[in-house]
């Protein structure tokens, strides 16, 4: 439950004027109408009393908080007949150059759309009082404060999805344990807390300070990727016929693991908008070394997705010190299709080895979420020689690119074991090949040619074989491939 900061509003008091308001515990009695949602059980009750409460009135409903669930809650109470006129979205301060949406252009159609559904959105505000500081339950006023005039709203309902953290009683638990805390339950690189019986994982862990990645934490990796981790951890004190794993490196205990699986984020927004979001893990603050006075400039900000491509770096005058900021252009490597305007905004972004890094879905169709998903981490010469293709002006929908036939074999569901059969074949011929090339001298010149040219082609051919394989033990759901002996 949010907790106001109570602060005398007869008063001119302005945000900057507060200290660390998100500090405190709120310990008062919870209204009846105000909601915090956390998990699916929170929204079907909310959802439950609105039918029942509060559709056919005229009450005032304030959405609180700053991150795309407001936007996702917004787009449930239009949805059950709640005029927009009604509707008011309280955002708090975000940090600098923080969004609910890293894509400018989704940012620009949600505002857009708010205007037209005559949401009232209010920017940087913060609690300060409920019913005017008197007994709260129930709710019928909120106050905010803001950069410049406090905020008064009549509330019929308040839906709080600020201020995410741990919970009181959760901490509680864990302090009673005598578990370290700091922020948040301390783990090691294998998911043990100071306890070695009890494990956490998830966003209410992080890594312990001897590891000095205070940037990293579960929060920032995907949470499937996570707790198949934290399975594989548990499964040998359930099943005691598994033989024991190798053990790590000595100097692997002082690293963290690394999850490559991708960030996902999306949902129904507010004009019948479905929307994805697909990108790298990425940690919280990025920081490096200072820059030394014979350094060369050091990029310092990530481009965006831009026609255009420009962006700042800082770096130093080598005799006075003195600070320069230099613009670059570089290469864009977005490839986007579609507008926002029109519902079928499609960006994709690819990263130096043109891989798929981070891709973005604004759409008023229904997205096939998990043929999309499997796009992340593909190269792009293996998506229909996409780069090559979208710069040659020959894909203008990248929906419909992604719905051709050829694209069916990358989504199936046994497409990721295929890649790690093609992965273990072209290593092994590697490593003959490194090994074949050691034990010949210089006088073997013309033999050692002619053994890689034999590998080479041993290699493609069993990488060759292994695609028939794949094509053929799954030809009942890729029937458009050609079979061996059907030519």
């Amino acid at each position: 439950v949010p907790c106001p900061t109570g602060v005398d509003l007869s008063q001119s008091v302005t945000n900057s004027q507060l200290q660390s308001p998100s500090a405190h515990r709120y310990t008062g009695p919870v209204p009846s109408n105000l909601f915090t949602l956390n998990d699916l059980h929170d929204c079907l009750a909310a959802r439950r009393w609105l039918l029942a409460n509060f559709v056919e009135l005229e009450d005032n409903a304030v959405v609180y908080g700053n991150s795309i669930d407001v936007y996702t809650t917004v787009e449930t109470l239009l949805s059950l007949g709640i005029r927009g006129s009604r509707i008011h979205l309280v955002l708090p301060p975000s940090k600098p150059n923080r969004s609910c949406f890293s894509d400018p252009d989704v940012e620009k159609a949600m505002t857009s759309t708010m205007e037209k559904a005559k949401v009232q959105v209010h920017h940087d505000c913060l609690l300060a009082q409920m019913n005017n500081g008197e007994h709260p339950d129930p709710l019928s006023s909120v106050s905010f404060t803001t950069d410049s005039e406090p905020l008064h709203l009549q509330c019929g309902v308040f839906i709080n999805l600020s201020n995410k953290g741990v919970d009181y009683d959760a901490f509680s638990s864990i302090n009673n344990s005598f578990l370290v805390f700091d922020s948040r339950l301390v783990i090691d690189a294998t998911f043990h807390t100071s306890d070695p019986t009890i494990c956490g994982a998830g966003p209410l862990t992080k890594f312990s300070r001897c590891y000095y990645t205070e940037e990293w934490s579960h929060a920032h990796f995907n949470s499937k990727e996570v707790g198949q981790d934290l399975a594989a951890v548990l499964l040998p004190l359930f099943d005691l016929t598994l033989e024991p794993a190798d053990e790590s490196p000595p100097e692997m205990d002082h690293l963290i693991p690394l999850y490559k699986e991708a960030k996902i984020q999306g949902g129904k927004l507010p004009g019948g908008y479905n929307y994805l979001h697909v990108t790298k893990p990425s940690a919280t603050q990025l920081t490096g070394p200072p820059v030394k006075p014979n350094q060369e400039p050091t990029v310092c900000k990530r481009p965006e997705y831009e026609s255009d491509l420009r962006f700042t770096t800082l770096c130093f005058n080598r005799s006075s010190l003195t600070p320069v900021f230099i613009h670059i252009k570089l290469q864009d490597r977005g490839i986007v299709t579609g507008r926002v305007e029109t519902g079928n905004y499609f960006c994709l972004h690819l990263d130096g080895h043109e891989l798929v890094e981070t891709l973005t879905c604004l759409s008023l169709k229904p997205l096939p979420v998990s043929n999309y998903l499997s796009l992340y981490g593909k190269h792009q010469q293996l998506l229909g020689q996409l780069s090559s293709r979208y710069h040659q002006c020959l894909i203008h929908d990248l929906y419909s690119f992604f719905r051709q036939s050829w694209s069916l074999a990358v989504y199936h569901d046994r497409f990721s074991d295929f890649e790690q059969e093609l992965q273990q074949i072209t290593s092994t011929h590697w490593k003959d090949d490194e090994s074949s090339q050691q034990e010949m001298t210089e006088d073997d010149e013309e033999p050692k040619v002619l053994q890689q040219v034999v590998l080479q082609e041993e290699s493609r051919e069993a990488l060759r074989s292994s695609a028939v394989k794949y094509l053929t033990y799954n030809r009942n759901l890729l029937p458009m491939f050609d079979q061996p002996g059907q030519l």
